[in-house]
């Protein structure tokens, strides 16, 4: 039976995969600067099998995070997979050996990453692959993403994909994806300040499609405001529960991925489902867009 209060139960439009909408995203798990492996593999494995054990049935992850290891990891972890395990894994990325990030968008570069996910996570089929747009570090950006959609689609056809998402994409984007095969989540850059998708959400509200906000406490800097840790304290919880909160909160169909490499703060993380916000609350934390570093 699972376990209460993991923000409750979602379904993925046009599949049956349901899931509860605070899921685990892995990318924490690779080392420093998500290169190579972690610096104790033993303590990445016992937050995978926490997270599973609590309840979670959603776990983001990409072959180029380490690259290689965190899928690496997952498999080691969870393999054979417990059933209503639902696996999320991005393309768009290779990592070269000076760490960079590079863009890997052809069709022959897209199924090389799917292939590469198949053999690390020990699958035959990926349950949702999201293409991850690499236009522009700086956010979403203009520009046709119709050639690796299509590449997806085709994949899908083959049996390798069963559901395709995009991330980091523009509406316009996102539209010329529909139009070319059915999508089935979208994973964008959003939390309490970082408001810029607000009309986005809701229009995918709409049709019943899942926001996945990636970097929802901030990523590498962390949301810091004197109103959120009022809050916080005020509530007796931490500034991180309550920015989650605030995010299932938000809209029904927000689905959280947050990551960490200890089981201590996953558990801190999955508690926030138990976090209620009055509407005096979430008028405090929406006062945050915009405003000040701070405030």
């Amino acid at each position: 039976m699972t376990p209460p209060r993991l923000g409750g139960p979602f379904t993925f439009p046009g599949t049956t995969l349901t899931v509860q909408r605070i899921g685990y995203g892995a990318m924490q798990l690779a080392g420093p600067g998500v290169w190579g492996p972690p610096r104790d593999p033993e303590a990445a494995v016992a937050v995978l099998r926490a997270a599973v054990d609590a309840g979670v049935d959603h776990i983001d992850t990409s072959d180029f995070y380490g690259p290689h290891v965190t899928n690496q990891l997952i498999r080691r972890a969870l393999h054979p997979y417990p059933a209503g395990l639902v696996l999320v894994t991005k393309l768009g990325a290779r990592r070269l050996p000076d760490q960079s990030w590079q863009p890997a968008i052809t069709p022959a570069d897209l199924a090389e990453g799917v292939h590469d996910n198949l053999r690390n996570l020990g699958l035959d089929a990926l349950d949702i692959v999201n293409y991850r747009v690499m236009f522009s570090v700086h956010g979403p950006q203009e520009g046709s993403i119709a050639e690796q959609v299509g590449a997806l689609a085709e994949l899908r056809r083959q049996g390798k994909i069963r559901h395709i998402g995009v991330s980091n994409v523009t509406a316009t984007q996102l539209a010329e994806a529909q139009a070319i095969t059915p999508i089935v989540c979208v994973q964008n850059h959003y939390n309490l300040v970082q408001r810029q998708d607000d009309p986005l959400i809701d229009d995918l509200a709409r049709q019943g499609i899942p926001y996945v906000p990636f970097f929802p406490l901030g990523g590498f800097t962390p949301l810091q405001s004197a109103t959120l840790s009022d809050l916080a304290a005020r509530l007796e919880s931490t500034p991180m529960q309550v920015a989650l909160a605030w995010l299932l909160h938000r809209s029904p169909n927000l689905l959280l991925i947050p990551g960490t490499s200890s089981v201590a703060h996953l558990r801190e993380n999955l508690a926030a489902g138990q976090l209620e916000l009055t509407p005096g609350h979430l008028a405090e934390l929406d006062g945050l867009a915009g405003a000040p570093a701070g405030h």
